[in-house]
């Protein structure tokens, strides 16, 4: 073991430090086993508690895995990279296909949940994001979860005006090729311009048994607004997604 006389951080985090640095050199591949609580107590001369938070500081960045019974993993999971500007350019939803088609490659991100109000008070903060001129203002909500891989890793709710959603398939589970954009195009409401905010914060008990995360584990919330080519917003979307899953890439000229 190095000499960590001189390292003042946590023993835990020096453990998991390690670990981590030995999952990136390749000295534990996806899938293989890592050092169970009492390999760590023998190795580092820590007690129980402390290799169990090494371990935990792992399972909670989504590098590792807990399976009842038999250890902790690396996880093979791959992270999804959130192509922040390609996703939404216009020839993808007007040609049928979904945003989040632009996220994915070869793989299936899965709506298992989907709940739509076609008719709800927005509140103040929804009305002030749409430019609504009261709270009590109707909007459309469309709630969705989605599961990629078997694990859930993002919750999404749009709100729409709810005249521009009445009597499409936007207030329907299925919004149809193209989606929700698509459906505002074919109304004379076609999104012109988009505006993203992205933070990250602690998720709420809601959020934590909504998407499986480990204790920890902070969210990514990105709020976007679509708005036409007049300045009128005709969607607010919030999504809420699981930081272990996802890496945001922007690529844009200079």
């Amino acid at each position: 073991m190095p000499d960590r006389g001189s390292d003042r951080r946590p023993k835990y985090q020096r453990i998991a430090d390690e670990l981590r640095t030995a999952m990136e050199s390749g000295d534990y591949a996806p899938g293989d086993r890592l050092p169970g609580e009492n390999d760590l107590m023998a190795g580092y001369g820590v007690a129980r508690m402390t290799a169990r938070q090494a371990l935990s500081v792992l399972r909670a960045e989504g590098l590792a895995e807990a399976r009842k019974g038999v250890g902790v993993f690396v996880r093979a999971f791959r992270p999804l990279r959130r192509r922040g500007i390609t996703r939404l350019a216009r020839d993808r939803w007007s040609s049928g296909h979904s945003v989040w088609s632009a996220d994915l490659g070869d793989r299936t991100l899965v709506v298992d949940r989907v709940e739509v109000a076609a008719t709800a008070p927005a509140g103040p903060r929804v009305a002030r994001a749409l430019g609504l001129d009261s709270p009590d203002a109707a909007v459309c909500v469309r709630r969705r979860r989605f599961v990629l891989d078997g694990k859930p890793v993002l919750l999404a709710v749009s709100y729409l005006p709810a005249p521009l959603a009445e009597g499409t398939a936007i207030t329907e589970p299925d919004t149809g090729p193209g989606g929700t954009y698509a459906r505002l195009a074919e109304r004379g409401h076609r999104p012109a311009r988009f505006r993203e905010e992205i933070r990250c914060r602690m998720p709420t008990p809601a959020e934590t048994a909504g998407l499986s995360l480990e204790s920890g584990t902070p969210v990514i919330l990105i709020c976007r607004t679509a708005v036409t080519e007049t300045g009128v917003a005709v969607e607010f979307n919030e999504m809420t997604l699981d930081s272990s899953a996802y890496v945001l890439e922007y690529d844009f000229d200079a």
